[in-house]
């Protein structure tokens, strides 16, 4: 059985997240930059680009970015979002990222896309390969989930119906030890010639706190600079931020 990253990450994806939009996208992306202080024309790699709202954002203000990710239909539709072919598009595993060592002065790792491996080595390999292809000083940054908000503020259940595609998608989320889960069911409205009317998926992602994340940029060779609430630079408080947007600095 293959894990659930191999599977949740299709067409149907694209369905349960059409919401987010490329002008919210260049908006986060502008006050991520300037947590990050890059200059014009600075080599970044998006980590699980996905659909590629980011890394097109990212081009547009003039960097030369790299969008790598693990799934086809994804990449797909990123180079949709691409018209003039200003990004690299890879297809590639976060965890033997297919690039030279010291390629990229930044990397972004954005949405939780983070945490999702059951082996602890492989999540603490995807830091590894973040410092493995930035260049001395180089500066990467990961928005990840707040666990302590994510306990707080769970929805267990929602239901919504897309009357344009003909719809309806029920999310069923928990906490289970240490993952949060999501199981998503997609309903066809109007089901026809004896199609299979309900398509499922899982989604699952590490709880892991910041003290985690401390320790392990530090055996990775990353030196944690930056830890933010979110993208407008707040300060991460435990007790209430809704993101943990790290940013570490390549030793």
């Amino acid at each position: 059985m293959k894990p659930w990253y191999e599977t949740s990450f299709g067409n149907d994806y694209m369905l349960v997240y059409k919401h987010r939009d490329m002008e919210a996208a260049r908006k986060e992306i502008e006050r991520m930059i300037r947590l990050l202080g890059l200059r014009q024309g600075a080599k970044v790699l998006d980590i699980g680009c996905g659909m590629g709202r980011h890394s097109v954002a990212l081009s547009d203000l003039g960097f030369a970015v790299t969008g790598v990710d693990l799934s086809d239909d994804l990449l797909e539709e990123a180079r949709q979002h691409d018209a003039n072919g200003e990004v690299e598009w890879i297809h590639g595993d976060m965890r033997e990222l297919p690039f030279e060592d010291g390629s990229f002065d930044a990397t972004v790792n954005l949405f939780t896309s983070f945490g999702y491996f059951a082996r602890e080595s492989d999540n603490i390999g995807v830091l590894r390969n973040i410092r493995r292809v930035l260049r001395p000083g180089g500066l990467c940054l990961i928005d990840f989930l707040n666990p302590t908000y994510v306990a707080e503020h769970l929805v267990p259940h929602s239901v919504r119906e897309d009357e344009e595609e003909g719809v309806r998608i029920e999310e069923v989320r928990r906490i289970d030890g240490e993952w949060v889960k999501k199981e998503i069911t997609i309903t066809e409205l109007d089901v026809k010639d004896g199609k299979d009317a309900k398509r499922q998926y899982v989604e699952r992602v590490r709880l892991y706190e910041l003290d985690w994340f401390r320790e392990h940029f530090a055996s990775s060779g990353l030196d944690l600079i930056g830890v933010y609430g979110n993208y407008d630079g707040i300060p991460y408080r435990e007790a209430d931020s809704n993101r943990l947007v790290m940013i570490g600095r390549a030793i």
